[in-house]
C-alpha cells in the first residue's frame, strides 16, 4: 500500500512544459512583485526554463496601490518590447474586493481572456457582503475567478462548497502544495484538489528567493500530478 504514497518531482514530471500561467506578479514596478525590468526578465527566464509558453501578468489592483487599467496597460506596453524570449505575454489584473472594487467594475477592468475576472480578499477577513460583491461581478458581465482560496484563513469547507455551488471558479496557487504559505494552506489545497474543486492554477510568482528552491524540491503524488496537469490544460481556455 505504501507505493500509493510515492511522490514525484513536479519539474521532472514535465507537466509544466508547453503550459500557460494565469497568475503572476512579473510586471515591473507596480506592486509587491518584481521591482524593476531586470528582475522581471530574470523571472521570465526562469519560467521559460520550466517550459511555460504563455504567461498572464496580473498585478494587484487595490485601494492603497493606485493602479488603474490605463496605468497598467501603459506599463505593460513599455515592458513588453524589452523581453525577447519565447514566452507570450498577456496582461490582466488581480482585483482586491475592497471598498473601491465596485467602482473598478465600471471602468473596463483587465480580464483573463474575455470572461474571467481574477479576484481576491484579505487573507484574514472577508469583505463585508462578499456574496453581494461576487454577484456584482456576474451582473457586470464577468465570471469571478477566486484566487488562491486555500490561503483565506477565515474560510472553512462549507464556505468553499457555498462558493462553488454558486458557480464561482477557484484558482489554486501551485506553491500552496509545497507548504510555501504554511501548513494550513497546504492541507486545504490538497483537500480541495482531491475533491476536484479547483478550475485553474497559477504560479502567483513574485520573486525567486524562496519560490525557486521550493519549486525545485517540490514532490507530488501521481494523483496530484494528474490533477495539476488537468488544471494546467484548463488554463489554455481561460
Amino acid at each position: 500500500m505504501f507505493f500509493f504514497n510515492k511522490k514525484y518531482s513536479l519539474i521532472k514530471s514535465g507537466i509544466l512544459i508547453g503550459k500557460t500561467d494565469i497568475h503572476s506578479h512579473i510586471l515591473p514596478g507596480v506592486d509587491d512583485g518584481s521591482p524593476n525590468v531586470d528582475t522581471s526578465l530574470q523571472l521570465l527566464d526562469f519560467m521559460e526554463s520550466l517550459g511555460y509558453v504563455k504567461i498572464w501578468l496580473t498585478p494587484h489592483v487595490m485601494v492603497d496601490l493606485g493602479n488603474t487599467a490605463e496605468k497598467l496597460q501603459k506599463r505593460f506596453d513599455f515592458f513588453r518590447p524589452k523581453y525577447t524570449g519565447k514566452i507570450e505575454l498577456y496582461l490582466a489584473s488581480e482585483y482586491m474586493m475592497d471598498q473601491g472594487f465596485n467602482t473598478r467594475l465600471t471602468t473596463d477592468p483587465l480580464r483573463l481572456g474575455n470572461e474571467h475576472l481574477l479576484v481576491e480578499t484579505s487573507y484574514m477577513n472577508p469583505p463585508l457582503e462578499l456574496y453581494d460583491i461576487l454577484l456584482s461581478v456576474w451582473n457586470a458581465g464577468y465570471h469571478p475567478l477566486i484566487a488562491h482560496p486555500e490561503r483565506y484563513m477565515y474560510m472553512d469547507f462549507p464556505d468553499y462548497e457555498n462558493l462553488k455551488n454558486k458557480g464561482y471558479d477557484f484558482q489554486l496557487n501551485l506553491m500552496s502544495l509545497s507548504g510555501y504559505y504554511g501548513g494550513r494552506p497546504k492541507k486545504v489545497a490538497e483537500d480541495l484538489l482531491e475533491k476536484g474543486m479547483y478550475n485553474y492554477i497559477g504560479s502567483d510568482l513574485h520573486h525567486l528567493y524562496h519560490y525557486k528552491p521550493m519549486l525545485e524540491h517540490m514532490k507530488l503524488t501521481k494523483e496530484q500530478l494528474d490533477r495539476v496537469e488537468q488544471l494546467l490544460v484548463n488554463n489554455e481556455n481561460v
